[in-house]
């Protein structure tokens, strides 16, 4: 039985000029490879309403779960939760229980919960309220698409929130293979197990060290015994 699969929609015009490094997308890979989730796909789009509109409904057609980050914020330019909305066709709005939590955070702090604030508790008709214990602010899982933060400690929390409730699948475990040789004169035989182990993948990575050419063999898979028995037949057909 496959493991379910995931998607991830990274969103904000300054991931894509540059400005700001996206490290979520790799935290997000490994807390899914733990618990048996696949992701399949990430894709990076600007604030724009129509794309982040047909990038949830394409990706929540295709895979089992979807994670944004970013654009849920008090500015003009995070429209994340309004797109997503739209894309559901479901109204969106202020709701009481999310204004609630804001206005606690904002009391404890001495700062006025004004309306650039407050459109932080703007959330879709239905949806589940993400916890978010670092700045109150919460996400909100739609369907399939669990919408968090861009800020990295807060998508890290709003993740720990949203994962226990999600079904898995068998973890992704690996094991690497390091040669000191070129990839040409690995390939063959790399080819010749990959066949025999259509269950795992196997992956070349070249590396140059001291002017000399490697490639580390990156086998995975769900089956412990079946990557080690891949990875000794290799070592044993490169021996010959």
């Amino acid at each position: 039985m496959s493991n379910p699969t995931a998607a991830m929609l990274v969103i904000g015009d300054e991931i894509l000029s540059g400005r700001t490094r996206d490290s979520n997308m790799h935290y997000l890979a490994g807390e899914l490879t733990k618990i048996g989730i696949d992701l399949k796909e990430v894709r990076f789009v600007a604030d724009d309403h129509v794309t982040i509109i047909n990038s949830v409904r394409s990706l929540s057609a295709k895979y089992d779960q979807v994670f944004t980050s970013g654009g849920i914020g008090p500015t003009h330019d995070d429209i994340t939760a309004e797109a997503v909305a739209a894309a559901f066709e479901t109204p969106i709005d202020i709701r009481a229980d999310a204004r609630v939590i804001l206005q606690a955070h904002y009391d404890r702090q001495g700062v006025e919960l004004n309306d650039a604030r407050l459109r932080m508790a703007r959330i879709p008709t239905g949806a589940h309220l993400i916890d978010n214990p670092i700045s109150a602010a919460p996400g909100f899982s739609l369907q399939n698409v669990h919408v968090m933060a861009g800020v990295p400690a807060i998508f890290k929390a709003m993740i720990a929130s949203v994962l226990p409730s999600l079904k898995g699948g068998a973890p992704l475990l690996s094991q690497t293979l390091r040669l000191e040789c070129g990839e040409g004169d690995v390939a063959e035989s790399l080819s010749k197990i990959a066949s025999l182990f259509a269950d795992i993948s196997m992956g070349s990575y070249p590396f140059q060290k001291d002017g000399n050419y490697g490639t580390n063999i990156v086998l995975r898979g769900t089956d412990e015994l079946r990557i080690s028995q891949a990875k000794q037949q290799l070592s044993k057909l490169l021996d010959l």
